[in-house]
């Protein structure tokens, strides 16, 4: 198994494993015990993912994927649908409190 990835902490180390592993990576995450044993000093590198020799190529793309940028802004033109008019959501709010009273009653 090959290293492809440091961590800041634990957390961080299983969740780009996660990552891997639902493209099907086999992926191993070591430094559990290292972390704990620091103490109240600073603990920083001792999480890492480690993957099979064949799969660091799948792996280290993933990795850059997960690392990229932040998703683009949304824009005026990108969305998806137009808010609600404040009287619809007034009768449907109307209908619900109307359909629990009945349901209560009942």
């Amino acid at each position: 198994m090959k290293l492809v990835y440091s961590a800041q902490d634990i957390t961080e180390a299983h969740i780009v494993a996660g990552m891997l592993e639902a493209q099907g990576l086999g992926t191993h995450v070591g430094g559990h015990y290292l972390q704990g044993g620091v103490g109240e000093l600073a603990s920083f590198d001792f999480a890492r993912v480690y993957v099979e020799d064949e799969d660091v190529p799948a792996a280290m793309a993933a990795i850059r994927e997960y690392e990229g940028e932040p998703a683009a802004p949304v824009t005026a033109g990108d969305q998806q649908s137009p808010p609600l008019p404040p009287g619809l959501i007034t009768v449907l709010v109307f209908l619900a409190v109307f359909a629990i009273t009945y349901l209560v009653m009942t």
